[in-house]
C-alpha cells in the first residue's frame, strides 16, 4: 500500500490526509502541538468558560469550500452558525457601512451606491459556484469557466483603491475597502481588489459564518474524518530534521516555504531553493482577546448585530494607515477587525461576560505592544468599551509565531500578498506544489489558492502526489 506523512496538522495537512487517505493512501499526520487545528483552534484564555478562536475566526471560503462540502464535516459534528449582519464599517460621523449576506438588501441599505454595488458584485455572487474553483487553484491551469474568469479579471487586477472611488458616499467606499484590507498590504497597487472582490463575493454567496463551538470545531471534525478512514494522528511531534520524518512514499508539508528549505533545502533543485528564499512574508497582526461584561457600546446599532466589525475611519484613512504600516510605520490608529462570534454562537459567552477576538494589522516584525491602539480604535467608535473590560489577553508577532511556526514574524497569511506573489505563490509552475524533491510536496497557506479555512492547499496539494503517482481516482 502507498504511505504518506502529513508534517504539520493545520487545515491544509487535514484536508491533504483526507485527499489521500479517500485514494488510498495510508496516511499518518505529524502535529507539532498538542492539538491538531493551526490556524484553526479554540478555547478557553484568562475567563473559564470563555470560549475564544485562537486565530481564524470567520469563514466565508470555509463554508463555502468544494472540499469541505465533498468531506461533509457536517456528519462528524461540525454546525455553523451565521450573525445577523456579516460586517460593519462605521465611520466617525455616526454613519456605517453595513454588510448583509443578502446582495440586495446590502444595496438597500448603501442607498444611492446600492446600483453600483450589485453591478460590480452581482454577477460574482451570481456565478460564484462556477467561476470561484477557477480562482482557487494554481494560475498556471485551463479555466474551466474561461469567460466568466475574464470578467472577473478586469475588476481584479485594479487597486482597491481604484474601485473604492466608484462609489458616492462614505459609507460604501469604507466597506470595500475594509475587507480589501484583509489582503494585508497597500491598497494602491494593482492586484489589491481581487481579495475584496472574492470575499465579497463568497460572503455574498455564502455569509460569514462562524463554527459552533469555535474555530477548533472544524478541524475537529476534519480529524474525525480522516481517523475514519484509516489515517493516524499523533501530536506533540515536532519536526526539525527531515531524518524525524517515516520513511513514506508521499510526504506533504505543511509549513512555511522557510521550514522547508530547512529540512529539505540541501535536496532541492537550484532554482526551486532560490525561490523559496525569495518568497517574502507578509505583514504582522497583533491579537487582543477580551473578556467584556455585557456588549460592547457600539455608537451604531448596527455594530451591535454584526459578526465582524472593522475599525479604520474613512477609506481614505484605511489606504494611508495600510500604506504607512507596509512602510514600516506603526500608526497611532491601525486597522482593526473586532469579531462577535458569541452573536452568532451564544454557547461560547459565560453569564453576562462574553468574549471579544480582534487584531490590528502592525509591520513586519513589530516587538511593541499594540493592546492601548485596540482599545483606542475601538473606543472611537463605541465609548465606554474601556470600562467593560473584565480580561485581556494580547499576543503579539513573537507569540503568533510561537503559537504557529508557520506565521513567521506574526504573519497569518502565509506570505505577502503583493506585487506577483498575490497570485503566484510560492513560484511560478505547473504544480507549484511540487518542491522537486521526489515524493515531497508543499500544502500549506503558502500554497495556491492562499490564506483561508478552506483546505484548498492541502487537498490540490494531495491531488498533484496522486497524480504524478499514478493513483488519482
Amino acid at each position: 500500500m502507498t504511505t504518506a506523512v502529513v508534517v504539520g496538522g493545520g487545515p491544509n495537512g487535514l484536508a491533504a490526509g483526507l485527499q489521500l487517505a479517500r485514494n488510498g493512501v495510508e496516511v499518518t499526520v505529524l502535529e507539532a502541538k498538542d492539538q491538531v487545528g493551526g490556524g484553526a483552534r479554540s478555547g478557553e484564555l484568562e475567563v473559564p468558560g470563555l470560549i475564544h478562536d485562537y486565530c481564524s475566526a470567520f469563514h466565508p471560503l470555509g463554508v463555502g469550500s468544494p472540499f469541505w462540502q465533498e468531506i461533509g464535516l457536517e456528519r462528524y459534528g461540525l454546525q455553523w452558525a451565521w450573525p445577523e449582519i456579516d460586517c460593519t464599517h462605521p465611520l466617525d460621523d455616526g454613519t456605517v457601512g453595513v454588510l448583509y449576506q443578502s446582495i440586495a438588501e446590502t444595496a438597500a441599505w448603501l442607498g444611492v451606491d446600492g446600483r453600483r454595488w450589485e453591478l460590480i458584485f452581482g454577477d460574482l455572487v451570481r456565478n460564484f459556484d462556477s467561476f470561484a474553483p477557477d480562482l482557487m487553484r494554481p494560475i498556471v491551469n485551463v479555466p474551466r469557466h474561461p469567460l466568466q474568469l475574464a470578467a472577473f479579471g478586469p475588476r481584479a487586477v485594479l487597486p482597491a483603491t481604484w474601485l473604492t472611488r466608484m462609489f458616492a458616499t462614505e459609507p460604501a467606499r469604507a466597506l470595500f475597502s475594509g475587507v480589501a484590507a484583509h489582503a494585508f498590504t497597500r491598497l494602491d497597487v494593482p492586484l489589491t481588489a481581487a481579495l475584496g472582490l472574492m470575499i465579497t463575493a463568497s460572503g455574498h454567496r455564502f455569509g460569514w459564518p462562524v463554527a459552533v463551538g469555535g474555530s477548533g470545531a472544524i478541524t475537529a471534525a476534519a480529524a474525525a474524518a480522516l481517523r475514519e478512514l484509516g489515517g493516524v494522528i499523533e501530536t506533540g511531534v515536532p519536526i526539525t530534521d527531515r531524518a524525524q520524518i517515516p520513511d513514506a512514499d508521499i510526504v506533504m508539508l505543511d509549513l512555511s516555504p522557510a521550514q522547508v528549505l530547512a529540512l529539505y533545502g540541501d535536496r532541492m533543485p537550484a532554482r526551486i531553493a532560490r525561490a523559496y528564499r525569495r518568497y517574502r512574508v507578509g505583514s504582522s497582526a497583533f491579537k487582543v482577546d477580551f473578556a467584556i461584561r455585557g456588549h460592547i457600546p457600539w455608537r451604531n446599532p448596527e455594530s451591535a448585530r454584526a459578526g465582524t466589525v472593522h475599525l479604520g475611519g474613512s477609506a481614505a484613512e484605511v489606504a494611508y494607515t495600510e500604506r504607512r504600516r507596509a512602510a514600516g510605520t506603526m500608526v497611532e490608529n491601525p486597522f482593526v477587525l473586532v469579531g462577535q462570534q458569541y452573536l452568532a454562537d451564544p454557547g461560547r459567552s459565560a453569564g453576562e461576560l462574553n468574549p471579544i477576538w480582534s487584531y490590528a494589522h502592525v509591520p513586519k516584525g513589530f516587538e511593541g505592544d499594540a493592546t492601548e491602539a485596540v482599545i483606542r480604535q475601538i473606543e472611537r467608535f463605541a465609548p465606554g468599551f474601556r470600562d467593560q473590560i473584565v480580561a485581556t489577553t494580547a499576543t503579539g508577532t513573537v507569540g503568533l509565531e510561537q503559537y504557529n511556526a508557520n506565521y513567521a514574524a506574526g504573519d497569518i497569511i502565509g506570505g505577502a500578498n503583493n506585487k506577483l506573489q498575490t497570485v503566484v505563490r510560492p513560484r511560478l509552475a505547473i504544480d507549484p506544489y511540487a518542491t522537486g524533491v521526489d515524493g515531497v510536496y508543499l500544502c500549506s497557506q503558502s500554497a495556491p489558492p492562499g490564506a483561508g479555512i478552506h483546505g484548498l492547499c492541502g487537498a490540490h496539494a494531495a491531488s498533484a502526489a496522486l497524480a504524478r503517482a499514478g493513483l488519482a481516482r
